[in-house]
């Protein structure tokens, strides 16, 4: 989720358009303290919700939609989205304020939700981009350290008992995106067959559960304009009640990915283990068992991401124009998850 927080938009594409003055006047009845004409920009990241910018003179607000097209079942969540943002405002979790979210398609044409602007960095180069080692070390131990705040909440205190099952988490996980990849396959990939086949016979008896948020990546927080701290988190889309030990390996994936042939000490990111370790700490855990299923199994599910992707781009669905680059990526990505089980395959 790329720019949100800086000052990345673009016109509103046409496939994205909407009537501004029916969105103008929802908010005049729904949106406390806004007032005056409005006008609207899209942010020229995302591949699955698209995302805009409000302005009315000085007010600025986001509004996340439900794409138009027909759209796989249970994605585009946007009304997820909205109430576990807003069942997490009163906690040390860091995420925008809502405002208001409409069911109603007459309005814009599709579900939308209306958040707070949160201005910040969004950091889509924490790898490669022009950071020093401690900014470096800064950036991931925010993150880490938001991540479990997350994991941390009591979920039934906030209101959340009912937002997902308390158990079966990744075996339901793996059967969702099994299918839908299988609903999106546009060529055979032997790696995801491979994956889907060990991961449903090899899960790890683990009942722990929290609310999980399903794609973290410290792309997807804004931190603040002068620390590197973590302000905001963001792109709830696939959030649940579940396995944090799953979630949390799927923000550690750039250890087995990004991080793979380059020096982590050199460019001031912790080694696997000390990020492990430290989160282990913040939550309360000895460790982590089956660390390598958590990881294989949230490269196969980034990999059924992309292959929608890439069926979206070929129905005209997908928001982004990079979009068909990430979905190309699809066999690399299931290929480095079957790497983490079969220690015979030859990684570049």
């Amino acid at each position: 989720m790329e720019g949100l927080g800086t000052t990345s938009t673009i016109d509103v594409q046409e496939k994205h358009q909407f009537d501004v003055t029916s969105l103008q006047g929802y908010m005049e009845d729904h949106v406390d303290g806004f007032s005056g004409s409005l006008s609207v920009q899209e942010f020229a990241y995302g591949q699955s919700n698209p995302t805009y910018l409000l302005s009315s003179g000085d007010q600025r607000y986001v509004m996340r939609r439900k794409p138009p097209g027909e759209l796989l079942k249970s994605a585009h969540a946007v009304d997820r989205e909205y109430k576990v943002i807003s069942a997490l405002q009163d906690t040390d979790v860091p995420v925008p304020r809502t405002y208001a979210l409409c069911t109603d398609d007459d309005v814009i044409g599709t579900w939308f939700y209306i958040m707070e602007y949160v201005q910040g960095r969004v950091i889509a180069d924490s790898i490669t981009g022009p950071y020093s080692n401690t900014d470096r070390s800064e950036i991931y131990d925010a993150a880490n350290d938001a991540v479990a705040r997350l994991h941390n909440v009591d979920f039934e205190a906030v209101g959340l008992s009912d937002f997902g099952k308390h158990s079966d988490y990744v075996a339901r996980q793996i059967s969702r995106w099994s299918g839908q990849y299988e609903y999106t396959k546009t060529v055979d990939n032997p790696y995801m067959d491979n994956l889907i086949e060990y991961l449903g016979n090899n899960i790890p008896n683990d009942d722990s559960c929290s609310v999980v948020h399903g794609d973290l990546q410290v792309a997807n927080m804004i931190y603040h304009p002068e620390r590197n701290e973590v302000i905001a988190m963001l792109d709830w889309e696939l959030s649940t009640l579940g396995s944090p030990l799953a979630d949390f390996a799927y923000l550690c994936r750039f250890f087995r990915e990004g991080l793979r042939n380059l020096d982590n000490e050199s460019l001031g990111i912790p080694s696997e283990e000390d990020y492990v370790q430290r989160y282990c700490e913040r939550t309360g855990r000895d460790g982590i068992d089956d660390w390598d299923f958590y990881l294989a199994f949230n490269l196969f599910k980034m990999a059924a991401i992309q292959q929608g992707i890439a069926k979206r781009v070929l129905d005209g669905t997908a928001a982004s124009k990079q979009a068909a680059d990430v979905g190309a990526a699809a066999i690399q990505t299931s290929k480095v998850g079957w790497a983490q089980i079969d220690k015979s395959v030859k990684l570049d």
